[in-house]
């Protein structure tokens, strides 16, 4: 199996279908042979049941998972790239801010074995922004990225940790998520450091990106989370040797 694409949800019964058309099209379009997986981190409406009335093309299958309870999105895709079968795996967030076809830059980079680990950036030079962040946010993103990088050995060139579009070679996904131990919104920031303790390299590449006005992330509920998860990830790293 060519790609497998994880899409972790909450409360998304207005965009999912979209989003499962929207990559089984590009599956079938581009030649791929793959499965959709849509883990469901504890919906309150009727996302799971829109999944299972969704139809996808003939080369495609499309697996939901249900978690119990809503945990975070760490679990939600940890849960999905364990569950992966695909020589390669990504994940991308509901709501279809970036389109498909940005992934075949990411594959490139991949395709010419630059990196092992391929990541979309906003931030990018090359990057297109459509819909903007309202300004709350975006000060909460600026803020955001500098304290990681002041507080946390991430290369200074990725520059957009938390895009929600990364691509994988099949293997190391499942590697690296198996060791992951946070389940919210940090979870990117473990990743990318268990890739560098393993010297597995990362690159970014352009997207275009239109905000999502109805997203589901709280930046107060995200900042209690940020030094709480941040603590136990430099702990983690420790144990494994890293500064």
């Amino acid at each position: 199996m060519d790609l497998s694409i994880v899409i972790p949800v909450y409360n998304e019964q207005e965009k999912i279908r979209e989003d499962i058309a929207a990559a089984s099209a590009f599956l079938s379009e581009n030649g791929l042979t793959g499965e959709i997986i849509v883990v469901d981190d504890g919906s309150t409406d009727q996302t799971a049941e829109v999944v299972n009335k969704t139809v996808v093309n003939d080369n495609v299958s499309l697996k939901l998972v249900n978690l119990d309870k809503h945990t975070g999105k760490g679990l939600a895709v940890k849960t999905g790239v364990l569950q992966a079968a695909g020589n390669r795996i990504m994940f991308i967030d509901s709501g279809h801010c970036v389109p498909y076809s940005c992934i075949l830059k990411g594959f490139v980079l991949l395709n010419k074995n630059d990196c092992l680990i391929a990541h979309g950036s906003r931030f990018h030079p090359e990057s297109v922004i459509k819909r903007p962040m309202k300004l709350s946010r975006k000060l909460t993103s600026f803020l955001f990225r500098k304290y990681i990088h002041i507080r946390s050995p991430i290369p200074k060139e990725l520059k957009d940790t938390q895009c929600g579009l990364k691509i994988y070679e099949g293997g190391i996904a499942r590697e690296l998520y198996s060791e992951c131990i946070t389940d919210g919104f940090m979870f990117d920031i473990e990743i990318i450091l268990r890739a560098r303790r393993k010297d597995y390299s990362i690159m970014e590449f352009p997207v275009v990106w239109s905000s999502d006005p109805d997203s589901r992330l709280s930046a107060a509920a995200a900042l209690f989370r940020i030094f709480r998860e941040l603590r136990l990830i430099r702990k983690a790293m420790r144990d494994y040797g890293e500064s």
